[in-house]
């Protein structure tokens, strides 16, 4: 009760001293050290866990408990998640945007810290995925209910959500800009320029918080010292291609898995078979355990020697064409192995395995034209890069996040002209054969649908029961056309819906079907509305969705529509009413961002 008196008595003295748009401001800042925050223990004690189980590792032997940590790490967190924490793992980014956009921003509290402990044990045991989406989950978290506890309306809140998610990705990666852009491409339908400046500070305190407690031990970075060549561009251009089909083969391959993952009745079996199963593959591969990105660091510095260090195949390592083939495998077996943690009940996101798959890809495309084609070198380091920026714009369908990213890693510019050419082909190549980024596939997936534009997300914010009209009078098919005469006397309607005794929706009938004969008294007596009625142009669910809701519209001509629920007559909606509800939630939206 003292808790709710304090924060009662502030929000009354915020009320009378600080403007809601300086509190914003206010809270962006802490939000995003609050994110550092999480950031920089999920990261260290990730990295503690890691070197703590690996650190006697010898890198001439294969290691056989790459088959178990695994398997212990995604039981673990699955365990944790759904007896302690109750949020069991998963992507974590597509809940975040149906949350934004149909939950009214609202995100529970207990993911404020329970992906920090879930994907700690996940990819600390070696879990073969990133810690970005739930670090932005976590960021996102406190976001929502920050602005929750603060009073703040949905809209404040999806934009501190937002500010949330760009201080995560900044304090992981030290990229304050790609952040940003991020949570505008991905995370926040539109931003206007009010709302730039939140996003701008929590990406700057997140990304101090972390050089402050951790100095500048970022994931990965390389400072470039060769120089970009204008004769690379066709090999750029082909690399834009690749990477777009690397893109479509990591999205269909997450999703089959995960659907393969689904079959499983017994929930427990995900966790024992998934795990086991990404342990085999970790054990041939070993640069698949955890994130990857020492492997990635190693790749773009040029050292290959460190590929095989650990794995059945090590005294292969001076074979050239050996690493090829092993480089072509770990493109082929990582999708697979990110979707096995996920879907078997592990906590991470496919930011990292995107990035991983992308930067392999990069480097065997470069080091096999060095290796076979015409003596044009290419710069490993320049093709490392710029292929993961063309996967993870592929696979997210985020490409200004992707140039931004990379850009800022590579601690200048000096590739952006590769960088937006092979993220812009790689877009280009994936959407030709599937339109959906993978998080609004999953979403699909789940029976769930966001809004691309600002109508449809207003017009999602309707609901069909709040609209629907009930004056308008039934009348039984077994009665007469005097009967519905003595209806349109009553009705200020020209549509009368059929509906029996069981109140099922036989059909319906207009004035128009009943204005030549209605004053003929013989045809009153003797006809049926049975005989009148016709069957409506289509019906409504009062489930429906709102952009269904107007497809129908739209096909059919009709400017009125029933509501049936499993053949019972409910209601009728009208295109006026929709547009009437639709103006009202544009004049309220735009009160609250005045405010």
């Amino acid at each position: 009760m003292a808790k709710t008196d304090i924060i009662t008595r502030f929000l009354i003295w915020r009320l009378k001293h600080i403007s809601t748009k300086n509190f914003v401001l206010i809270l962006s800042g802490i939000i995003g050290v609050l994110s550092g925050l999480a950031a920089v223990i999920l990261k260290e004690s990730v990295h503690i866990i890691q070197n703590w189980l690996t650190e006697g590792f010898h890198i001439e032997y294969a290691n056989f408990f790459y088959i178990i940590y695994p398997l212990i790490g995604i039981s673990l967190a699955y365990g944790v998640g759904k007896y302690l924490v109750k949020d069991v793992g998963g992507h974590g980014i597509p809940d975040i945007l149906y949350n934004i956009s149909k939950k009214n921003s609202l995100i529970p509290r207990v993911k404020m810290y329970s992906r920090v402990i879930t994907s700690g044990l996940t990819v600390g045991l070696g879990g073969s995925v990133g810690l970005e989406a739930p670090i932005v989950v976590t960021g996102a978290a406190i976001g929502s209910n920050s602005g929750s506890l603060m009073h703040l309306n949905s809209r404040k809140r999806a934009l501190l959500i937002g500010c949330g998610a760009a201080g995560a990705i900044s304090a992981i990666f030290g990229t304050p800009i790609g952040a940003v852009i991020f949570a505008i491409e991905v995370i926040l339908l539109e931003v206007n320029l009010s709302s730039f400046i939140p996003l701008l500070i929590a990406s700057v305190t997140g990304s101090l918080t972390t050089m402050l407690l951790i100095g500048e031990d970022i994931i990965f970075s390389f400072n470039i010292t060769e120089k970009f060549i204008a004769a690379h561009m066709p090999y750029y251009l082909l690399l834009g291609i690749i990477t777009g089909l690397v893109s479509l083969y990591f999205n269909r391959s997450v999703m089959k898995t995960e659907r393969i993952l689904e079959g499983f009745k017994n929930p427990w079996l995900k966790p024992l078979y998934g795990g086991a199963i990404l342990g085999l593959i970790i054990f041939f591969f070993p640069p698949i355990y955890g994130e990857g990105y020492d492997i990635l660091n190693a790749l773009i510095s040029g050292e290959t020697q460190n590929l095989l260090n650990s794995s059945p195949f090590f005294s292969k390592i001076d074979n050239p064409y050996f690493i090829l083939v092993y480089l072509a495998m770990i493109i082929i077996a990582k999708p697979i192995a990110a979707a096995l943690t996920i879907g078997s009940g592990g906590s991470g996101g496919i930011f990292a395995p995107s990035l991983y798959v992308g930067g392999i890809t990069g480097f065997l495309f470069a080091y096999s034209n060095n290796l076979f084609g015409p003596y044009i070198p290419l710069p490993l380091a320049h093709f490392t890069l710029v292929a993961m920026c063309g996967v993870m714009s592929g696979v997210q369908h985020a490409p200004l996040s992707a140039i931004f990213l990379i850009a800022e890693v590579t601690g200048g510019y000096e590739l952006f002209v590769p960088l937006m050419l092979v993220s812009a082909i790689s877009v280009v190549t994936t959407s030709y054969f599937d339109k959906n980024s993978l998080y609004k596939k999953q979403l699909i997936e789940q029976g769930k649908h966001i809004p691309e534009t600002k109508d449809e997300e207003v017009l999602g914010l309707i609901d069909i029961r709040r609209i629907m009209e009930k004056d308008l009078l039934p009348i039984r098919p077994t009665a007469y056309l005097k009967d519905l005469c003595g209806l349109v006397k009553l009705s200020k309607r020209n549509i009368f819906p059929v509906v029996d005794e069981d109140g099922q929706l036989n059909g319906i009938i207009t004035l128009d079907d009943i204005r030549d004969i209605m004053f003929d008294r013989s045809r009153q007596e003797q006809t049926q509305i049975s005989e009148l009625m016709h069957s409506p142009p289509d019906t409504i669910k009062p489930s429906e969705s709102m952009r269904s809701v107007m497809e129908k519209f739209e096909n059919t001509g009709a400017w009125n529509l029933p509501v049936v629920d499993n053949g019972r007559y409910i209601g009728f909606i009208s295109k006026s009413r929709i547009f009437n509800a639709y103006r009202k939630r544009l004049v309220r939206q735009q009160q609250e961002q005045d405010l």
